[in-house]
């Protein structure tokens, strides 16, 4: 904890709204860059938990979100608490039938992801930040109030405490406080879909291979584990979705095998399930003096290809990145041409990748026989030519040059 954290006003750099993963990944950055941090968040992580219990939310880590945590030295930990490689990726078409393959072996790579509960990321970054001598943690803290002018930021607590700084930002999630506080409005939709999370045991090795079958009423993932089960997340028409809540576990895993076609066996065991709601959301605005929105707070997209924990990562990273030409040219990291370095170097990205699963999602619920053809006819054809799936593997493993420093190979 800093020295001052406890006096009547303590002052900071920068006071991070939110102590998720993004939030704390940016946290930890920040903090290594010298920068004076205060993490608010309200419920600490689970510091343990059963053994063989699984956390219902897992993420597809990229390489690219991987050499994030192992600069920020916590990638270890997260292996200690557990990771599991998966090493190729199928998506099959259940209208039609066209399927594709990815082989991490095809670029010489040992894997293309990892699959992480959500809670060893976020408890492996939150125990290397309370080994950092300049991080504050406010937890269990709740906003009260945030005062934002030229010359700083005020943010009082609902304890009573006020802290000060020159930066805040808002890592709190989809219905970000301090993105409402701003007045930043957002553009996108309800998917009237929800996603149904669970775990499974199944008959058949997963092979370390993450599948995917495409069905008109939404996607469904199998994604593999390090004990042989799967998590899975089954994107559903809401009514659809609730039907499927509502049956008995022998029901849901007959429903479950017709719908992956039992490509691993029969399902032998499940676990409680769980669900949320899909939305497209983007920030119409990342930054504005003495603020900056990253992760959910600024884009929320459809699950289907596991991209929303990496885009959040990448959006911390490039903020550290603008904060780091900030000081390097005497600015101030909280001034208006600092922050718009960081949203340059996202909102674009995000942008297309938000599209491109916006259409995806749509291609691939969409029933009319031409765009059926027309899909599975595609399918096939990039299955067939290798430099086609090569690039879409490093793109997806995160091997391009036009990355935030903590993010590019070497």
């Amino acid at each position: 904890m800093i020295a001052d954290s406890t006096s009547a006003n303590p002052s900071f750099d920068m006071l991070v709204i939110g102590g998720g993963m993004v939030g704390a990944a940016f946290a930890c950055a920040a903090a290594r860059d010298g920068w004076r941090i205060a993490v608010i968040d309200g419920q600490p992580p689970a510091q343990g938990w059963p053994a063989g219990e699984i956390d219902l939310r897992v993420s597809a880590l990229s390489r690219a979100s991987q050499r994030i945590l192992e600069r920020l030295g916590v990638w270890p930990r997260c292996q200690a608490l557990g990771v599991s490689p998966y090493r190729e990726m199928v998506v099959w078409d259940a209208v039609g039938g066209a399927e594709i393959r990815f082989d991490s072996a095809a670029l010489g790579e040992a894997d293309l992801g990892h699959i992480v509960e959500n809670r060893v990321t976020r408890l492996a970054l939150w125990e290397a930040l309370e080994q950092t001598p300049n991080v504050a943690l406010c937890c269990p803290a709740a906003v009260a109030a945030l005062k934002i002018d030229a010359t700083g930021v005020q943010l009082h607590l609902a304890d009573g405490r006020t802290l000060s700084a020159r930066l805040v930002v808002g890592a709190d999630g989809r219905e970000s406080f301090l993105r409402q506080h701003l007045g930043i409005g957002t553009s996108g939709y309800e998917y009237d879909q929800r996603a149904i999370v669970a775990h499974v045991a199944v008959a058949y090795w997963h092979r370390e291979t993450a599948w995917q079958r495409f069905l008109p009423t939404g996607p469904l993932a199998f994604l593999p584990l390090a004990d042989g089960r799967c998590s899975i997340v089954w994107s559903a028409r809401v009514d659809c979705a609730e039907a499927l809540l509502a049956l008995p576990d022998a029901a849901f895993i007959e429903a479950l095998e017709a719908a992956f076609e039992r490509r691993l066996g029969a399902v032998q065991g499940i676990g409680p399930r769980a669900s949320f709601p899909l939305r497209r959301q983007h920030a119409h605005e990342y930054v504005r003096p003495r603020a900056a929105l990253i992760g959910d707070a600024a884009h929320t997209l459809h699950p289907l290809a596991g991209q929303g924990v990496n885009l959040g990562l990448l959006d911390a990273a490039a903020l550290v990145d603008a904060l780091r030409h900030a000081r390097a040219h005497g600015r101030d990291p909280g001034g208006l041409a600092t922050l718009r370095r960081y949203a340059r170097a996202r909102r674009g990205d995000n942008a297309l990748m938000l599209a491109a699963m916006d259409l995806f999602k749509r291609a691939f619920s969409n029933r009319q026989p031409p765009l059926v053809v027309g899909r599975n006819l595609g399918l096939a054809a990039a299955n067939l030519l290798p430099p086609v799936k090569q690039l879409c593997m490093r793109q997806a493993l995160g091997l391009g040059a036009d990355l935030p420093t903590l993010a590019r190979v070497g």
